[in-house]
This record gives C-alpha cells, structure tokens and sequence, in this order.
C-alpha cells in the first residue's frame, strides 16, 4: 500500500511548468494554482502586459520564479524560445499545459476557409507544436512529463450552433491527443485533457456585456445551476500536474457542472 502522504503528493516544488495562454482566465487560474503547490512557472502569451503582471505578482511570493515569453502558439520557433526559456533559467520542463485556443463564432455560411485555417493553425498546430518539442525534451532528459490540455465539451458534444469550426478543431485535439498519450506511454510521459464546460472568465463576461460574477450565476440550465471558476478547471489542472494522477494516460476529465448529462 503507498503510503505517500497527501501533501507530498501534492508537490509541485521540483517541477517547472510551461503554460500557454497562461495571462488571463483559465489559463491564470492555472498558472496560480501550479505555482502555489511549489512549481516554477514559464508564462506563454501574448498579451504581454497582463502575463508580466501576473509573474511579478508570483515572484513576490518566490522569488525568480516565473518567467514570461511572448509566444504565438502558432510559430515555430516562438515555441522553440518558450521551451529553451524554460530549459535556461529551471533546467527542464517537467509539466506541459496547453491552453491557448481561440472560439470564433461563424455560422456555417460565415465560416470561410480563412476562418477555419486560423482556428486550426491556433487550437491544433499551437496543441501539437508545443507537445511535440516538450516531449522530445522529456525523452532526451528522461522526465516522467505530464502533459494536460484544456479542450473542451465541444471535444465531445457540440454546445452550440456557430462553432463548426471550434468543434471540429477540438474534436481533432482530443484525437491527438490519444493518440499520443499511446506513443508516449513507453516513455513514462502521461497525457490528458480537460473538457470545460462554460466557464465564467474575463474573457466570456466581456463578450456577454456583463461581469463573472453575473455569467457564473446565469447558468439555470447547467444541472449544478452555475457556470463554471476558472479555479474549477486549475484544480482539476494540479490534480493532472501532481502524483494524484499516475495511472492515468489518454483520459479526457470533463468540468462541466453535469451540462453533458442532458
């Protein structure tokens, strides 16, 4: 029987975690949480000004402990630097999260092939460069890695009309991802996905005209009649990131307050 006691498996405080998308909302929330169980923290984003916030508010608690990259998902060799930003300044990666995604409304006459292409260079080529070069980084120094990205309800069950391309860009995520987690099992390297349901960042209330607070209490017709934190998806995040989670490969945690049950 392990006998490893709950705080250590908790543990982040060897660990570095790479966070894409990580200045605002979920991508924040995660950030934080990482942080707070002791991980050093490399920001990805491109909103500069709000990533460089969130890490000097970090290193006031430790400091040097959270670098920011002014990362497009989409370039190569923007996630090149990220990755060698992490390597230089914590010695490796040993937690990957990709959580960069964009969700452009179109209805099926609006979705140009432009649309679609920019939607699939983010949410897809952004999810598969960025797992591509850290885990050819975590065979090359041996890292039992674990790799999360945030994906999606409409990985699995379309939420809405006007988001063909959203949903086919996160049904195409939670292929690959399987599909990697198989290859990479030989390697002690872990990957899973998390499908949040609505969740009330920043990001949704502005969209919506109103505050978090207001969205997260609009959600009478999620079976738990609220929307989601952001902390509900960076809880789940930390579960995934610690040793509370070494069994698990290919698993897709869904955080969506019941919504798929109807």
């Amino acid at each position: 029987m392990n006998t490893t006691p709950l705080t250590d498996l908790l543990n982040l405080s060897d660990k570095t975690a790479v966070v894409t998308g990580g200045a605002k909302g979920i991508g924040e929330a995660i950030v934080r949480r990482l942080h707070e169980a002791g991980a050093n923290v490399v920001i990805a984003d491109m909103d500069q000004g709000a990533a460089h916030k969130l890490a000097d508010s970090l290193s006031q608690d430790r400091a040097d402990s959270a670098y920011v990259v002014d990362c497009d998902v989409s370039r190569s060799d923007d996630v090149n630097k990220t990755v060698a930003t992490a390597i230089d300044n914590f010695g490796g990666i040993d937690i990957l999260v990709n959580n960069a995604g964009i969700f452009p409304f179109a209805n099926l006459a609006e979705l140009s092939a432009e649309l679609l292409d920019k939607i699939y260079t983010v949410n897809v080529r952004g999810v598969h460069l960025f797992t591509q070069a850290v885990a050819e980084h975590m065979r090359q120094t041996g890292r039992h890695g674990r790799m999360i990205t945030v994906c999606s309800i409409d990985s699995l069950h379309p939420s809405g009309v006007g988001l063909a391309g959203y949903d086919a860009s996160k049904h195409a995520v939670w292929g690959y991802l399987k599909n990697v987690a198989l290859e990479l099992a030989s390697d002690n390297i872990v990957v899973n996905g998390i499908a949040p349901g609505g969740i009330a960042t920043p990001g949704v209330a502005a969209m919506s005209g109103g505050n978090t607070e207001e969205v997260k209490a609009s959600g009478s017709n999620v079976p738990l009649g609220r929307w989601g934190d952001p902390d509900d998806i960076a809880k789940t995040a930390l579960f995934l990131a610690s040793d509370l989670s070494t069994y698990m490969t290919g698993s897709m945690v869904v955080v969506d307050g019941g919504k798929l049950l109807q």
